[in-house]
């Protein structure tokens, strides 16, 4: 059985089959990860830790729900503030993705504040 097999502590997925593709690296909120070549960042995110985001409204830790990019659950940025789809977007060799929107993206409000500084 291959490493990437066991799952990483706290995460959501674990992997069962299709260990022998090449491993891609990249880096989630500054950590520096593996995934697997054809991951999308939605496995990627979720093989390393138990949500891929926090609601910027308060309902708490979000980990995608439709799967297929229709229900807008998960947003993840790219360090310069670009959106991406997770559950649609593959996971690129030197990749590198931020799970809470940029100052930027949306006024900051006490709330944003708020999700801004929990962890997931």
């Amino acid at each position: 059985m291959s490493a990437a097999s066991f799952p990483a502590p706290g995460a959501r997925f674990v992997r069962l089959a299709e260990t022998g593709r090449p491993a891609v690296r990249l880096s989630i909120d500054g950590q520096a990860v593996t995934a697997m070549q054809g991951d999308t960042l939605l496995v990627a995110v979720l093989s390393h830790q138990r949500s891929l985001r926090r609601s910027e409204f308060g309902d708490g830790a979000r980990a995608g729900f439709c799967l297929m990019g229709a229900c807008q659950d998960c947003w993840v940025w790219t360090e310069s503030g670009q959106r991406l789809r997770a559950c649609s977007t593959p996971a690129a060799e030197g990749m590198a993705v931020r799970t809470t929107p940029p100052a930027s993206h949306w006024p900051v409000t006490p709330d944003l504040q708020m999700v801004q500084g929990r962890e997931l």
